[in-house]
């Protein structure tokens, strides 16, 4: 779990596309809103975002695309605190106050490790829980804790199972288990089902979206799945040229000339395969 306390206050939305004012909705959790203003990144010399100004309510999904190397991860790396960043980023509670620390869960795309590791799941549980080394002992509160989380995916069943033996998709789920205890104020995904089979695919996304409904989370997701993202995602942002051209609804985004031009599909294609693929 990780924690951000960049605090500093911002009231509007700014895209290239549109304006819109948006007044936060009431909320069952503490924290209500995100608001991101003139936000930029600049690494060396290199400036790879600039002027990203968006608001995400608790709730919603927020679905972030772009071309490779746009800066959809870069974006997310600065939310949690692990990139400098220029402009501010303000958490609001229901009552309008400001947050300076919630609570970030955050999901990669992949966790490198050896798979012959005898490494178990319930062992990873533990090294993120307890400040004793795992070998020595985990204890039944350690278990029971990770048992509820992972019960949160369809996941009790891996406790015990070794890292390396997990398919894509069962590795995944732990790993948003993980990031579920204790349960977040923001979820940040990064893109966490690549190379995943459709069976697992289709679960994670299930799993995420009855956690949003569940927990009221505010939910970042970076995909490449324009399909998945038209199904899920309450709103969409579209990262080119440093910023972002495009927010709304999937029809408003996909009908887009640039998002078009940088996918080569537009609104009524992805409807037409979203109704061919109502399995998702």
């Amino acid at each position: 779990m990780i924690n951000s306390n960049k605090m500093t206050s911002g009231n509007k939305i700014m895209n290239s596309s549109k304006v819109k004012n948006l007044n936060c909705k009431k909320c069952s959790c503490g924290l209500c809103c995100t608001k991101i203003k003139d936000f930029g990144v600049t690494i060396g010399k290199t400036e790879i975002l600039k002027d990203v100004n968006l608001h995400i309510h608790c709730g919603d999904l927020t679905a972030i695309i772009g071309a490779n190397g746009a800066g959809k991860s870069t974006l997310l790396k600065a939310l949690l605190g692990g990139i400098q960043h220029s402009g501010h980023i303000t958490f609001a509670s229901g009552n309008k106050k400001n947050i300076n620390n919630p609570k970030m869960g955050y999901v990669p795309q992949k966790l490198d490790f050896d798979n012959s590791s005898p490494v178990s799941v319930i062992d990873m549980f533990a090294a993120t829980s307890s400040s004793k080394p795992i070998w020595f002992s985990i204890s039944k509160d350690v278990r029971q804790k990770a048992l509820e989380s992972l019960s949160l995916v369809q996941g009790e069943q891996l406790i015990d199972k070794r890292l390396g033996v997990l398919s894509g998709g069962e590795l995944q789920r732990v790993l948003l288990a993980l990031a579920l205890q204790p349960i977040p104020d923001i979820l940040l995904l990064d893109e966490p089902v690549s190379g995943i089979d459709q069976n697992g695919l289709k679960l994670f996304y299930k799993t995420v979206s009855n956690l949003r409904k569940e927990y009221d989370l505010s939910i970042i997701l970076v995909s490449h799945d324009l399909y998945l993202v038209s199904k899920y995602a309450d709103r969409i942002a579209f990262i080119n040229n440093k910023t972002i051209e495009s927010c709304g609804t999937a029809e408003e985004v996909f009908s887009n000339e640039k998002v078009i031009d940088v996918f080569g599909v537009d609104w009524n294609k992805v409807l037409v395969d979203n109704n061919d693929r109502e399995d998702y």
